[in-house]
């Protein structure tokens, strides 16, 4: 029997294959290693140059908003009541803090997007399958999430050009209300009875601010065809100019009251107009207030005021007692204020029976 031999721990072959897979490495690594160094330094390179970039835009944004928010702040404190009222810092304080979130989140995507491209390129892969593969993902999510990406450009634009801030009252279309906040994607509105609006920037078509500039109290006033037209426009503008000496609607009013004439006139009643322009939001409880004081005023100077429903006016006479009814008592009212019937003579029936 020949016994078979047990290999031994190393053969010639086996380290002859070893020492040229480490002569192979060897020279790998000494042909590739300063491509390899000077890759990793470019990419070191590149990420540092694109975070000292990232970092100089945003500190750049930042300031150029603190700067904006200063000189606001200087202008409401130098300025009168009635500018300041119309600017109004702390609304511009919120635009402008939004305004920067999105410029520095938009400089932050472009410059590391950017140094992400690049540092791909230096890694010497291939950019035309990923970017093709990410032009197909970016199409598929923009059909996907089109009302999403509606509703951030509009919330964009619509802070851009200052259309309603914190504060107004605004009419949206789909809800009207006071605005509690303002976001890229969707304002709240607090509504007349006290409930919240969550209206998507994206389904606003129009925008009606009644909170910019200023506003308008109408008041009409119907009086009688005869009344003197021009004793009634002294009075109202007397009510007007006393309504204007006092608190607080010396503020919310910021014009005298005019009265800008007839509106209507009718067979038996003709409609004075008053205009008083006000501050803004303050145009109902402006206007409410002057009927009270025209109503009073009126009332003392002895001037009518009509409109609705004639009140009928009660006749004197005898009262109208109605029929008796079918089952009445010879004792009540309605029998005893009955005619009796008249009985026909004697004579005429004796006529008839002849």
């Amino acid at each position: 029997m020949s016994a078979s031999t047990a290999p031994g721990p190393s053969t010639p072959a086996t380290v002859g294959d070893a020492q040229k897979s480490a002569t192979n490495a060897a020279d790998y690594i000494g042909q590739n290693w300063a491509g390899w160094l000077e890759a990793g330094l470019r990419i070191l390179l590149i990420v540092v140059i694109a975070l000292v970039v990232r970092s100089v835009v945003r500190r750049t944004i930042s300031k150029l908003i603190e700067r904006m928010n200063r000189g606001v702040e200087a202008a409401t404190a130098t300025s009168t009541a009635l500018s300041g009222l119309l600017v109004n810092a702390e609304r511009r304080r919120q635009r402008s803090e939004a305004i920067g979130s999105v410029l520095r989140s938009v400089a932050s995507f472009v410059i590391l997007g950017t140094a992400a491209l690049t540092v791909l390129s230096v890694l010497q892969i291939n950019l035309a399958p990923l970017l093709a593969s990410a032009g197909v993902a970016g199409v598929a999510i923009g059909f996907g999430a089109r009302n999403l990406v509606t509703d951030f450009l509009s919330g964009v634009f619509m802070i851009l050009e200052d259309q309603y801030g914190v504060g107004d009252v605004i009419d949206a279309g789909v809800a009207s209300g006071t605005v509690i906040e303002v976001g890229l994607r969707v304002t709240k509105l607090r509504g007349d009875n006290g409930e919240i609006w969550y209206v998507r920037n994206g389904e606003v078509k129009r925008i009606g601010n009644l909170s910019q500039g200023w506003a308008t109290a109408i008041v009409d006033v119907q009086v009688g065809y005869r009344e003197d037209v021009e004793r009634a426009r002294a009075v109202i503008i007397s009510a007007a100019e006393e309504m204007m000496k006092s608190q607080p609607w010396d503020e919310a009013l910021w014009e005298p009251v005019e009265v800008l004439g007839l509106e209507s006139v009718a067979a038996d009643s003709v409609v004075i107009q008053a205009q008083a322009k006000t501050m803004p939001g303050k145009a109902a409880p402006v206007a409410r207030e002057l009927r009270w004081r025209i109503k009073k005023a009126f009332d003392a100077a002895g001037i009518t005021i009509v409109g609705g429903m004639p009140i009928a006016e009660a006749e004197e006479g005898p009262a109208e007692v109605a029929a008796p009814a079918a089952h009445s008592g010879p004792s009540s009212p309605q029998a005893e204020a009955a005619q009796p019937v008249q009985q026909p003579s004697s004579g005429g029936s004796n006529a008839r029976n002849k």
